[in-house]
């Protein structure tokens, strides 16, 4: 029996959820589904440039189990690139994945849930 899954802490809200070749109707391509927690471990692997241990800690997810979400998103998104496939991100997250949506004073900088 597999262990459960532990919960993991996602941060990010993206500004669009679908990206897709120009010029090839939707109908015509394959689709690659990113999940939330492939698209946090991007963020905060290349995009905020976090070491992988750092980035685990604050998705509460062990170092290895970050590692292999991050290669799994980096080559979920290089086949979609490379083999013109649309990409979207899953807007219904799983079970396992708690989104935080802290509250953050923009005078002060106190934050609160």
């Amino acid at each position: 029996m597999p262990r459960p899954k532990k919960h993991r802490r996602i941060r990010c809200k993206p500004s669009a959820y679908y990206f897709k070749p120009r010029g090839i109707p939707l109908r015509e391509l394959e689709e690659i589904i990113i999940d939330h927690d492939e698209l946090e471990a991007l963020r905060y692997a290349d995009l905020l440039k976090n070491s992988h241990e750092d980035a685990a800690v604050k998705m509460n997810i062990s170092r290895a189990t970050f590692g292999r979400i991050v290669s799994t998103a980096r080559l979920k998104i290089a086949d979609g690139i490379l083999n013109g496939k649309a990409i979207r991100i899953n807007q219904n997250p799983a079970g396992s994945i708690k989104l935080k949506n802290d509250m953050r004073c923009g005078h002060c900088g106190r934050s609160w849930k």
